[in-house]
């Protein structure tokens, strides 16, 4: 286990690591203080592609944390950078939110329904049959096709719903075709955070609170990780993966006097 005074960049999960339904989980305000005040590099991961930067900063500042918009990460950024690096100046038929369509916009995609390179699917609340069966028939006509991130279901007040990956599978059903996931937990969401903040895996740290996608894409990615218990992983569940955290807290309260 490394040390964590040799981290050098930090990166985190929100949902469980740092806020719990719009309320910040105890020691989150205080640890994103300390590494502001000590000037260290972190970004704030999130799968969510529904807000812009600036959008969940309001969110998260809604919620009692204070988080630059230049900190924060979700998949629709990361999958932008993708797909930018993949095809500069492509076309994407895209659903999605804002969050996405902003980030697609901004790395010089095209958003059209005409002869789309890709089909790009994110979170939204409004999914639409029409919507669906016309990235189906564009798939089937050769876009390729992209998933913001694997979720098959998201929180709301009144308990699950469907979410990206859910409607994956439905696409997939008609296609034939599996997406390529950029989010958690491929490991390029962190690469593309780390090349964001221009960190290297040797110094780097990854937070999160869940085994099967945070911890184990950060052991991929051949980072430091920290398992915390605020979230969906519980102590008595660790024992059921094949792999290990680097280091368990109960929550991100046990790390502000060790970064």
């Amino acid at each position: 286990m490394r040390e964590n005074e040799h981290i050098e960049c930090w990166l985190t999960d929100m949902d469980g690591v740092l806020v719990h339904e719009n309320h910040a989980i105890p020691g989150a305000a205080e640890l994103i203080e300390r590494w502001v005040a000590t000037s260290k590099r972190f970004l704030v991961l999130t799968n969510n592609s529904i807000y812009t930067p600036r959008d969940l900063a309001a969110r998260l500042l809604a919620s009692g944390l204070e988080v630059p918009e230049e900190n924060l990460w979700t998949s629709a950024l990361a999958t932008a950078q993708f797909l930018s690096d993949q095809l500069p100046g492509g076309r994407a038929f895209v659903i999605g939110e804002a969050g996405l369509t902003t980030a697609l916009h901004e790395a010089g995609f095209v958003l059209t329904d005409t002869n789309p390179d890709y089909v790009v699917l994110g979170e939204t609340r409004t999914y639409s049959f029409e919507a669906i069966t016309t990235a189906v028939r564009l798939i089937l006509e050769g876009a390729r096709f992209i998933a913001t991130n694997p979720d098959v279901t998201g929180p709301s007040k009144d308990g699950p719903m469907p979410a990206t990956g859910a409607v994956a599978a439905m696409i997939t059903a008609a296609t034939s075709r599996d997406p390529y996931v950029v989010g958690k937990p491929n490991p390029m969401m962190f690469r593309s955070a780390m090349n964001r903040i221009d960190a290297h895996s040797e110094t780097t740290a990854m937070i999160g609170d869940r085994m099967d996608t945070d911890i184990v894409a950060g052991m991929e990615a051949g980072l430091h990780t920290v398992l915390v218990l605020s979230g969906i992983t519980q102590r008595r569940d660790i024992d059921t993966f094949p792999f290990r955290p680097g280091q368990i807290c109960d929550s991100v309260a046990g790390l502000i006097d060790q970064v």
